[in-house]
């Protein structure tokens, strides 16, 4: 307690000098730093705000250029596309033609086909490879081979778009992926420091996947263009294929259909002009015929009138064999009886024999009719298959160019 009302230590005023100088000094070094402090972090404001403007103003820069980069990449995706787009449309129509074209060669196959069936039907003589039979199977074959060549060629077509669309396709991914970034930089140059939703984002500048460097940027849509590129080169070559391809087979086909019908043509002439000669020769042995029938029934009567004479001869020649006696004498009379009774016999024997080589040669006329009417009746067939039945169906054969 005695400790406690101890009176406090008393400084000498040397020492309040002291320390009052001291705290001068100590305010004096303070304020000097302060001040220093001030200066130094105003001049590193300043400095922070010219560098974050500077970085902010070239980020801008760089967002556009960055833009302009996507725009004009955008812009040669869509030009592509819109290419791609339209070859494929047009190489579908050149599609179209081909498989027009590869029907259209299905009916004169099978009337080509039907042509050398009805021709076998042909009979005798007439069942010959002429020249109608050369060019109908000529026309089969070249009918075949355009069909297996357009067969082909619609599958190199359908090849030919399933690449276009797959050029299509990553093009239009490619420009899809365009338009997205270009909405991303379009949004992040609107931002401003004033923009009101702008936030504090956690980890923002952390890479996360695989980044593309600038040139493998260019790069892909580079090949993707380059690829498009490609495809309508190939469309395009294959067009001008098509195009050589359905004009020459039209052409080959239509050429080819021409020699046909030339031939039948001919042929049927031939087998007209043949025809009408057998009819002539048929009338020709049917009048023969008749004369012959006539010259029978002359030869015929005539035997038959001798029959009189010879009866007369012989029945005198009888009556006188009862002569009596001496009077059966061989006398002018009984050699001329015997001499007419021999003539009148080799006569009926001369006519009879003309009878027989008559009789002889109208069965070979008659057998010669009956071939003359079978040729008939075979050129009449064969102008049924060729003209009535192949040269009609024919008609209607139509080639055209698509």
């Amino acid at each position: 307690m005695a400790r406690l009302l101890q009176a406090p230590l008393k400084f000498h005023p040397s020492e309040w000098d002291t320390a009052a100088r001291m705290q001068c000094a100590s305010t004096e070094s303070l304020k000097s730093r302060s001040e220093r402090m001030i200066a130094e972090s105003q001049r590193l404001l300043d400095e922070i705000e010219k560098t974050t403007q500077k970085t902010q103003s070239d980020v801008n820069k760089k967002l556009e250029q960055r833009r302009e980069e996507i725009k004009f990449w955008k812009q040669e995706l869509s030009n592509k596309l819109e290419e791609v787009v339209h070859e494929t449309e047009v190489l579908l129509t050149f599609k179209t033609r081909l498989e027009k074209s590869l029907e259209s060669c299905k009916e004169p196959l099978v009337i080509a086909q039907k042509c050398l069936l009805n021709r076998q039907r042909r009979v005798g003589i007439d069942l010959v490879r002429d020249e109608v039979e050369q060019e109908l199977v000529k026309e089969v074959e070249i009918l075949q081979g355009v069909i297996a060549l357009l067969g082909r060629t619609l599958e190199q077509t359908d090849e030919q778009i399933r690449l276009n669309r797959s050029a299509k396709y990553n093009l239009e991914m490619d420009l899809k992926d365009k338009f997205t970034a270009l909405m991303i930089d379009d949004y992040c140059t609107s931002l401003t420091n004033t923009t009101p939703d702008t936030r504090y984002t956690n980890n923002a500048a952390r890479i996360e996947g695989k980044f593309v460097s600038p040139e493998d940027w260019i790069d892909f849509s580079n090949i993707n263009v380059e690829k498009a590129d490609k495809q309508l080169n190939n469309s395009l070559a294959l067009r001008v294929v098509i195009d050589g391809i359905l004009s020459q087979t039209a052409n080959d086909i239509r050429k080819q259909c021409e020699m046909v019908n030339a031939a039948f043509r001919n042929r049927v002439k031939e087998v007209k002009d043949a025809k009408h000669k057998l009819e002539t020769l048929l009338a020709m042995v049917m009048d023969e015929t008749a004369s012959q029938e006539k010259n029978i029934e002359a030869l015929k009567q005539a035997i038959a009138d001798k029959e009189g004479p010879v009866k007369v001869a012989q029945t005198r020649l009888e009556a006188r064999t009862h002569r009596p006696n001496v009077e059966f004498c061989y006398d002018t009379v009984q050699y001329r009886l015997i001499s007419e009774v021999e003539e009148i016999t080799r006569n009926i024997q001369r006519l009879q024999d003309a009878l027989a080589e008559a009789e002889t040669e109208l069965k070979a006329l008659s057998r010669q009719q009956l071939s003359l009417e079978e040729e008939i009746q075979v050129k009449e067939n064969t102008l049924y298959m060729d003209e009535v039945l192949c040269m009609q169906m024919r008609e209607s054969v139509n080639i055209n160019n698509f």
